[in-house]
């Protein structure tokens, strides 16, 4: 997915606001794989999302999600026609992006970190972690860091010096690769690969 020992630094600041066709928000897409691909073609995307309104989520047939809820008081989704209360933040949910569902917010938007990758392509796992953490990326791996709420740093050899991170910057890291990340709040860690055979 990426060339190996591979580290790009994707800051906040450098990311365009896309609003949805519903007005209900707008999403900033941190990364993806192809690059360049858009909506229509991506095999994994990871953005961050502002819901200002209630309504039903787009459908991305094939497509599974992790959200992560990292401002706001959260939501309460309707998922096929089944309650999913997502109130808790920094704590990664998983559904199917071709269930139908709706939305309404709790008290006011929120701000969402969303990975969406193909089911079918892809094998993703999102975490979000405090302190420090020594991370490895494998052959054909890539691991993408982000800051949630508060500084944090990453250290990858192909770096050279430590990579600072502010509130919703991040680091892509292409395997094999190791890295170390220390954060006094909160960062996701995202793992990604092709499924065998793709």
């Amino acid at each position: 997915m990426t060339g190996g020992d591979e580290v790009r630094i994707l800051r906040a600041g450098d990311r365009a606001a896309v609003a949805w066709k519903n007005g209900g928000g707008v999403t900033r897409e941190i990364a993806a794989w192809p690059e360049g691909t858009g909506m229509a073609g991506f095999g994994w995307r990871a953005s961050l999302a502002e819901v200002d309104a209630d309504g039903p989520f787009s459908a991305f047939p094939g497509v599974d999600r992790t959200l992560t809820l990292a401002e706001g008081a959260g939501m309460d989704l309707s998922v096929s026609g089944a309650r999913r209360l997502v109130d808790e933040r920094y704590a990664p949910q998983d559904f199917p992006g071709d269930a139908p569902t709706d939305c309404r917010l709790l008290d006011g938007p929120v701000v969402n970190f969303n990975v969406m990758y193909r089911r079918d392509l892809v094998r993703a796992h999102t975490a979000v972690v405090r302190g420090a953490l020594a991370l490895t990326a494998g052959p054909g791996e890539t691991l993408l860091v982000v800051a949630l709420q508060g500084p944090a740093e990453v250290e990858a050899a192909a770096a050279g010096e430590p990579v600072a991170l502010g509130p919703y910057d991040a680091v892509r890291i292409g395997g094999p690769g190791a890295c170390a990340l220390r954060t006094r709040g909160h960062a996701a860690v995202v793992r990604l690969a092709a499924r065998p055979g793709r």
